[in-house]
């Protein structure tokens, strides 16, 4: 049965699912009373695969609904989101508050934190459940290039691999998702196939997927890329309030500046799923023998 299930999907896209409603479960009276919800699709749990899923749109959001139902598919799966749109919130974490866990009657979890809250709530506050990978996703936009360093999506699968669990980010390189349902399907059900039918890596991968704006059909594979690079955001767009006050809206994405072959940007743009893998490192290593050869005549001094 499950493996008709996995046949049916490979050759057409899985049923829609209709909205859940956005109500809340009865308040636990403490976190770890909370029944603990599977999404998998198989009406015996034999899968022994956990996957957590995080974003940055929110628990709502039609892309995490489609990547947690696809991931049902092969494995035990718990959905752990903000409860409002966090894009832009990168990796910060909310410590300024207290955080709140509740439960939608979908089963999600969601919290008002950030992507990065979310990870650590879904591994370190909600009990008996130990994912073997984190997907973050699906974000409604690109996250390409210069975006991964502001992506609240990037952020939690980031997180999660900081944490020793291998993770990856998914996107839709545009709008709507409505538009393109089917198109992110195929593609995230395509590295799902290939990512969850092989063994754990020994050692944990973050990977950056974007899904181009293409009809179904027309997705032409998978090629690993590189990140490419935008030019400077566009300037702060000026406004006023209702009582003549200056305000002001940070302001667009830059245009792409590095979209040569090989980069993420080129791939999406000519009809491929792009996959990137990502590090944690930010060091400069070529210029590291440089900056110790000028270092050399570096004193200290006295502050006056």
């Amino acid at each position: 049965m499950a493996a008709q299930r996995h046949a049916n999907c490979r050759n057409t896209p899985p049923a829609r699912q209709k909205k859940q409603p956005a109500r809340c479960r009865s308040r636990p009276s403490a976190v770890q009373s909370v029944i603990i919800p599977c999404f998998n699709t198989h009406e015996e749990s034999s899968l022994h695969m956990n996957i957590l899923i995080s974003n940055d749109d929110g628990y709502l959001a039609r892309g995490i609904a489609l990547l947690a139902r696809l991931a049902g598919e092969f494995a035990n799966v718990r959905v752990v989101a903000p409860e409002r749109n966090r894009s832009g919130a990168s990796n910060s974490l909310t410590l300024d508050k207290p955080l709140r866990v509740r439960q939608a009657e979908n089963g999600f979890y969601f919290v008002n934190g950030t992507p990065t809250d979310c990870i650590h709530t879904g591994l370190h506050v909600l009990p008996d459940f130990k994912p073997d990978w984190v997907f973050s996703g699906v974000n409604h936009g690109a996250n390409m290039g210069d975006d991964t360093l502001y992506s609240g999506t990037v952020a939690a699968a980031t997180e999660a691999y900081m944490m020793g669990i291998p993770a990856i980010a998914f996107s839709l390189a545009g709008r709507p998702m409505s538009t393109f349902t089917p198109t992110v399907e195929k593609a995230v059900w395509s590295v799902l196939t290939h990512v969850l039918r092989q063994p754990k890596p020994e050692t944990p991968v973050l990977w950056n997927v974007n899904i181009p704006t293409v009809a179904a059909k027309d997705l032409r594979g998978i090629r690993i890329t590189r990140l490419g690079r935008r030019h400077h955001e566009q300037n702060m767009l000026a406004a006023s309030d209702p009582r003549g006050e200056p305000i002001y809206w940070i302001g667009p994405a830059g245009g792409v500046y590095d979209s040569e072959e090989g980069t993420d940007f080129a791939a999406c743009e000519s009809g491929f799923v792009s996959v990137t893998p990502l590090q944690v490192d930010l060091t400069a290593h070529a210029q590291i023998d440089a900056l110790r050869e000028s270092s050399r005549s570096w004193t200290l001094h006295e502050c006056p």
